[in-house]
């Protein structure tokens, strides 16, 4: 195991993160500031350096020529690379922010050349965010089952729980939307997610999406969304309502379409099921069709991967996004090899390479990325689509210069303060319990801080 000593910088978490992708957890020990330095600990910042990019690029490349290793997102460890990017070439040019990340973050030339590409595609494709206008969420936070990789809010209750539930959100679903309009906030995307949405009934989906169009102003709404991301959980009866009520784009995640695979994450669904439920879905006239997959699932190969993208292609959806594996901390697979992701770096590579290539050849171009902790390789999230058909929502949230307003058990609202360029956050209680007992300060938090805020500022 390898001693680790940082001096001289209080806020040693924020560079243990980049140490995370160099080493498993049982690889090293931070050294407290009080623990002396022995013969063999690898110290960093003896120079004193204050401005903590500085003590990164020390780091990567001590660690680099340790382990032979050279991640490709450099010192990034943060998850909206395309957002820095942007905002780096709105202040010195498209040129010098390139530049910049290359020599000050170590970003490779392959992951530059993306981060470009899907910025220049989000510009073209919907521009910069309007002003006065949010990208709202609405939270569901149950599933038929819990996967063993997931970490979201997402509950296996009774009916009558979730009608308790459905009955609170609605009131602050109302409410939000009542205020949106008197304050004149204009939603541009709606997105309902989970959890599993369509866990609720036709008739709760009904009741839902229609509040949302009687209390919010939809006169300038380009896009709604509802995950339908559980094949066990989708219906002809559900589907019609969700077309019937203006609803633009579902999602349908297969994560898999290996049986085995979906057996040993918790779903309760087959391959099959995932096929008649993209019938089912077109037979409806759903407008656009998303599918999440997964790289790095257990016991999977890279041939397992390309079977389910290329399954999954021929279902023709209008964006395919592609996960890398993501072990966080209150997920089932924590729990059952916490380093699984570590041990999955080189084959999730191999994995997103082949994915990259077979998703270019059929006309699935990047519009979106995301990154997350615990990721295997320290990779990254890409959302893949057809010409035309990019989420709205998908891009606003990542780049965040925008409301994101958010309703229901976990959701956290960001409030945008374009003047500052700044965000502030008011966080939703995560257990739907919770929620439904303290609706009213839920309700009480988005007054205080956004709707009465944004008057106050002119925002």
């Amino acid at each position: 195991m390898y001693s680790i000593k940082i001096l001289n910088y209080e806020k040693q978490y924020l560079l243990e993160e980049l140490i995370k992708v160099f080493f498993r957890p049982d690889q090293y020990r931070l050294l407290a500031e009080d623990e002396k330095i022995g013969d063999d600990t690898i110290v960093f910042n003896e120079n004193n350096a204050s401005d903590r990019n500085v003590i990164k690029r020390e780091i990567y490349d001590k660690l680099s020529r340790l382990t032979g290793r050279k991640p490709e997102w450099g010192i990034l460890t943060g998850i909206r690379p395309v957002k820095l990017y942007g905002e780096m070439a709105g202040t010195i040019g498209t040129e010098q922010a390139v530049s910049k990340l290359k020599t000050d973050y170590y970003i490779s030339d392959a992951k530059l050349d993306l981060v470009c590409d899907i910025y220049d595609r989000q510009i073209k494709f919907c521009g910069k965010a309007p002003e006065k206008t949010a990208c709202v969420y609405i939270g569901i936070p149950f599933c038929p089952t819990r996967c063993v990789y997931c970490s979201f809010a997402s509950n296996q209750v009774e009916d009558d729980e979730i009608e308790k539930y459905f009955q609170a959100l609605l009131l602050e679903v109302a409410y939000v939307g009542k205020r949106m309009k008197e304050t004149g906030i204009t939603a541009e995307s709606i997105y309902i997610g989970g959890g599993t949405p369509t866990t609720l009934s036709e008739q709760q989906l009904d009741i839902l999406i229609k509040t949302v169009f009687e209390s919010f102003d939809t006169e300038k709404l380009l896009e709604f969304t509802v995950e339908a991301g559980r094949p066990d959980t989708i219906t002809p009866e559900k589907l019609r309502v969700l077309k019937k009520n203006g609803v633009h784009r579902i999602s349908i995640n297969p994560q898999s379409m290996k049986e085995e695979t979906l057996s040993l994450i918790g779903r309760k669904h087959t391959p099959d099921d995932i096929v008649d439920a993209f019938k089912m879905a077109k037979d409806a006239g759903i407008d656009s069709i998303n599918a999440d997959i997964i790289a790095g699932l257990p016991e999977e190969s890279t041939d397992d991967f390309i079977n389910t993208l290329k399954q999954v292609i021929a279902m023709e959806p209008s964006n395919i996004t592609v996960h890398s594996l993501a072990v966080k901390r209150a997920s089932k697979l924590k729990d059952i090899n916490p380093d699984f992701h570590y041990n999955q770096a080189e084959l999730v590579a191999e994995m997103l390479e082949a994915g990259r290539r077979i998703l270019d050849k059929a006309g699935y171009k990047p519009y979106y990325l995301y990154r997350q902790k615990h990721m295997a390789g320290a990779f990254e999230n890409v959302g893949y689509s057809l010409p035309g058909k990019e989420c709205i929502y998908n891009i606003r949230i990542m780049d965040e210069h925008q409301h994101n307003i958010a309703m229901g058990a976990g959701g956290i609202t960001k409030v945008y303060f374009p003047r500052e360029n700044r965000l502030e956050r008011i966080p939703n209680v995560y257990n739907y319990e919770e929620y439904i007992n303290r609706i009213d300060e839920m309700i009480k938090r988005k007054e205080d801080n956004l709707f009465k805020e944004v008057i106050l500022n002119g925002d």
